[in-house]
């Protein structure tokens, strides 16, 4: 529906960001970002479902524990809560139109300040919720996911879903049930769970079991909830070993999985991986993507991407196409996102000042990632790359091996092979070969 201007335009000089091709030097156009270029049987715009942060795009004023913020927005002037809510959702709609893209994420708290009362909270999100209505039936953007901030205020500082304080898992239970009531009511196709808190500084004063046996309850009860007013979404999960907490209790995607299987929610849930938070665990990205794909829980993701000389969480726009190549063909080898997709948890920084600012970062990740897949859709086409991969494992495509993979061999069967064929041949794993590879269709 092309550009969203509500009472006042805030991005006054920036037009709508066009396709103009990899020989533009336009730095407010997407230069390989062509939204409806099919790209290995779907178009750009339906392999990624790019959505705008409403935290970090509108909210974050770039405060920092050594200062306070240094962005001014000119819909964050206001002292009333409700028209500065208002002008904040102008803003938003305004910028993503002009990106061209339909999608944004949003914690409750976002949209408008939490009350000093749980019914003043509710009220106000009831309000907001309405504009937020009316903004979206009259365009094309939507929501990719909601959810509930569950760690800023004070009385998550010992955890929500597993505080062990009952009165605060109670309060956590109404906000979620708030933020689920917004989600469905604005159409949301998925709803996110992020355990900031959900963990532990010390074990001498934590009963573990008690804290994870409370969460998987908790989940339990939002996700019944969920169903009962007609939310047919998924429900996420995302991993993040530490920070705020000292230990996390959703470390890590096996992690999550695990607990997922054993609590009897995997049915219901997948996860929102976080490139920061799969550095901070000691894992690549592209591995906490295979290991949900593995588990065919592989939901949506967060694209930012840490700093390697600091140990926290510094949200920075993606740019590092080796690793957004690497993870893409993770991605599209498992058959894509289910039901999410990439959601630019990402800040400027904090001397990042200017309102351009916001479309020079976002028109980066976005060309970062259209690039990377065409990349994808070469070596998957043009290369050997999966026959290489291939013939690494054929010996259990047939004979022996075939059995072994369908468990139609013993213990003893394998020592009788072991014995006949004798000591085995080294056999190379060619990743200077892949590597090599991969290069030469990057650059």
């Amino acid at each position: 529906m092309g550009v969203i201007i509500g009472k006042k335009e805030y991005f006054k000089n920036l037009l709508e960001v066009k396709y103009e091709g990899q020989e533009s030097d336009n730095p407010l156009a997407y230069r390989y970002y062509d939204k409806d270029r099919m790209v290995l049987g779907k178009t750009m715009r339906e392999h990624f479902k790019f959505a705008i942060a409403y935290w970090h795009s509108f909210v974050n004023s770039g405060n920092d524990p050594f200062g306070p913020g240094t962005k001014i927005y000119p819909w964050a002037t206001s002292s009333d809560v409700y028209e500065r809510a208002y002008n904040k959702m102008d803003a938003a709609f305004e910028f993503i139109s002009k990106l061209g893209l339909e999608y944004f994420c949003f914690h409750d708290f976002d949209l408008i300040d939490e009350g000093v009362s749980l019914k003043e909270s509710e009220e106000r999100l009831q309000k907001i919720s309405e504009y937020a209505s009316e903004k979206i039936s009259s365009s094309n953007i939507k929501v990719l996911w909601g959810t509930a901030n569950l760690f800023s205020n004070p009385r998550y500082m010992n955890g929500a879903a597993t505080n062990p304080d009952f009165n605060v898992v109670s309060y956590a239970g109404a906000q979620v049930k708030n933020a689920l009531d917004i989600t469905q009511k604005l159409g949301g196709e998925n709803y996110v769970f992020w355990g900031g808190r959900e963990g532990y500084m010390s074990l001498l004063n934590t009963k573990m079991k008690t804290e994870i046996d409370n969460m998987a309850t908790f989940l339990h009860m939002a996700k019944d909830y969920g169903r009962s007013i007609g939310f047919n979404g998924n429900f996420f999960i995302e991993p993040k070993p530490m920070e705020p907490s000292k230990h996390q209790y959703d470390y890590d995607s096996a992690t999550v999985i695990g607990f997922l299987k054993e609590y009897g929610l995997d049915k219901d849930f997948k996860l929102n991986i976080e490139v920061n938070h799969a550095t901070l665990a000691g894992h690549t990205f592209d591995h906490e993507l295979q290991v949900a794909a593995n588990a065919d829980m592989l939901g949506s993701i967060d694209a930012n991407r840490g700093d390697y000389q600091n140990g926290w969480d510094t949200d920075q726009f993606p740019n590092n196409i080796y690793e957004i190549v690497e993870s893409l063909l993770v991605i599209i080898r498992s058959g894509g996102l289910s039901g999410g997709g990439i959601n630019f948890d990402a800040k400027t920084r904090r001397n990042s000042t200017d309102l351009d600012d916001l479309f020079f970062s976002h028109i980066g990740g976005i060309d970062i990632f259209a690039r990377s897949l065409l990349i994808v859709e070469k070596i998957i086409n043009d290369s050997d790359y999966i026959k290489l991969l291939d013939e690494r494992y054929s010996s259990f495509d047939s004979g022996i091996g075939k059995k072994f993979t369908d468990r139609k061999l013993n213990l003893n069967d394998l020592a009788i092979q072991a014995k006949n064929n004798g000591e085995p041949t080294l056999k190379s794993g060619k990743q200077e070969l892949l590597e090599n590879l991969i290069n030469r269709f990057i650059f």
